[in-house]
């Protein structure tokens, strides 16, 4: 495969694997087309025009010929231009890395992160809250992520990638797509009575099996063992942590219990007054678990050899 099909390849299974729907996101990028069309000449130059086919703006190639054949990819969670060097350093010897992937996104993956959180606004219409709550919500919490990563230094990784001549990729979003679909249809169909039933559910996956014996896996922040589960949401996509003060319309639509991959102190204390049982399934090995399923799907189509870094550890399901 090229370094252009591999890209295709993980927005198209994101958009399989959407929580909302394909048909909702084919929706989303017809409405983003009719949106460039009417925009004036100087506008359309300014226009991420990748979004009019993907619609997941903290997923791209950052650097590399997209026609580049692929057989040997180093993927980790986190790449900074420590991974690259250390990439670049194997190259010099008998190692060939042809691609470098990093879930987490940077350079103007990373300056768009705030873009792709409206996936959260309609997950949580699917959950009962009204739209126009979840979405005036959700506004604020989309200022506030943009302002945050507005001074970041976003070309600092890509800018290493390209002096070291490695091609490097991003892949979010339809990585979280994958994990927040898998865990909630485990969750509706193993009808977990308690939270204790909740973490054996979660240690019988093997990327959750790993991180609690490194001191990192599933964990109760919010009730106990022996307390009822309830409606369960699985809340693990759209960018990074929603809005702080959702809690309250997520208690009044009858969920019982969150599972996400980290929260906030200040989302702690908000979703604690709230009532709703908190478990933290771990966020290096949620991320792990996403990139895992998507590589699946990946390697049927060719078989590609892949280096774990930064946190990333590959399993293999069927």
């Amino acid at each position: 495969m090229t370094l252009g099909e591999i890209y295709q390849f993980v927005v198209k299974e994101g958009i399989n694997a959407d929580p909302r729907g394909k048909e909702f996101v084919q929706k989303g990028l017809a409405r983003a087309k009719k949106i460039y069309q009417k925009l004036g000449k100087d506008a359309q130059k300014e226009f991420d025009k990748e979004s009019l086919t993907n619609p997941y703006s903290d997923t791209r190639v950052l650097f590399g010929d997209q026609k580049q054949k692929v057989k040997t990819i180093m993927l980790g969670i986190d790449i900074g231009p420590a991974e690259l060097l250390l990439a670049d350093r194997l190259n010099q010897g008998k190692k060939k890395i042809d691609l470098v992937i990093s879930h987490h996104p940077n350079g103007r993956a990373l300056a768009a992160l705030a873009e792709v959180m409206e996936v959260q606004t309609d997950i949580l219409k699917n959950m009962g809250i009204p739209i126009n709550v979840a979405e005036s919500l959700m506004a604020e919490r989309i200022a506030e992520v943009n302002r945050r990563v507005m001074p970041s230094n976003h070309a600092r990784t890509v800018d290493a990638a390209r002096i070291l001549d490695l091609a490097y990729m991003c892949c979010h979003t339809p990585s979280d797509n994958h994990v927040a679909s898998y865990l909630q249809r485990l969750m509706d169909r193993e009808k977990a009575d308690t939270l204790g039933d909740v973490l054996d559910i979660l240690k019988s996956i093997p990327e959750y099996r790993h991180a609690a014996a490194e001191k990192a896996g599933p964990k109760i922040i919010a009730g106990e063992e022996k307390r009822r589960a309830g409606k369960i949401f699985v809340d693990m996509t759209g960018g990074t942590e929603g809005s702080k003060d959702i809690f309250q319309k997520l208690a009044q639509a009858g969920i019982g219990t969150i599972v996400a991959m980290h929260l906030s102190e200040e989302h702690f204390k908000k979703v604690k007054a709230e009532h709703i049982n908190v478990v933290i399934a771990g966020h290096i090995a949620s991320d792990t678990l996403g990139m895992n399923l998507l590589l699946d799907k990946l390697q049927k189509r060719q078989s590609l050899d892949i280096l774990e870094c930064s946190g990333f550890k590959r399993v293999k399901r069927k």
